[in-house]
Formats: C-alpha cells, sequence, structure tokens
C-alpha cells in the first residue's frame, strides 16, 4: 500500500473545496431546490397538516400527487403553486 503525504497547503485546499459545496447546498436548500418531490410525511411537516387533512386534500384535487410503487408524491413546486394561488389579502397597510 503506498503512503502519500498530506500538505498543510492540500488541508487547505480541501476545506476550501468543502466550504464551497456546503454554500452550494445551503444556497439551493434556501430558494427551495434541494429537492423536487416530496413524500407524505415531509409535506405533512411542510404544511403542519395531519394525514387526514393530507388525504383530503389529495381526494378533492388541491394538492396534486404521483403515486409510485404504493409511495405518494408531491411535487414541491407545485406545492408552492397551491399555496401562492390559495393566498388570502386582506388588503390590510401596515
Amino acid at each position: 500500500m503506498p503512503t502519500s503525504i498530506i500538505t498543510i497547503d492540500d488541508l487547505r485546499e480541501f476545506k476550501m473545496e468543502l466550504l464551497d459545496d456546503i454554500k452550494k447546498l445551503l444556497t439551493n436548500q434556501s430558494k427551495g431546490k434541494l429537492k423536487k418531490y416530496l413524500k407524505s410525511s415531509e409535506v405533512m411537516d411542510l404544511l403542519q397538516v395531519s394525514p387526514g387533512t393530507l388525504q383530503n386534500l389529495r381526494i378533492n384535487g388541491t394538492l396534486p400527487y404521483t403515486k409510485v410503487g404504493g409511495i405518494i408524491y408531491y411535487d414541491a413546486e407545485e406545492i408552492q403553486n397551491v399555496m401562492t394561488a390559495n393566498r388570502v389579502d386582506h388588503g390590510v397597510n401596515s
């Protein structure tokens, strides 16, 4: 097994690459681009609704979904669109 010597410069370069990767992940997460599809449990956490309420949103057509192999997936962008479309603005000026 060959031996490699790691220098301080190697560690510094690795650190910078790692920090860049973490920044990209955090940026994508803040833009909502980290996950395209969400499972039911993730949607319930996001919307803070019960399993029954989520099922009602599916049944009445409020939330579009895809079922693959018994697992229900929701498109994160479609959830955002539903939330935006159903926004209630009372016209209260602060």
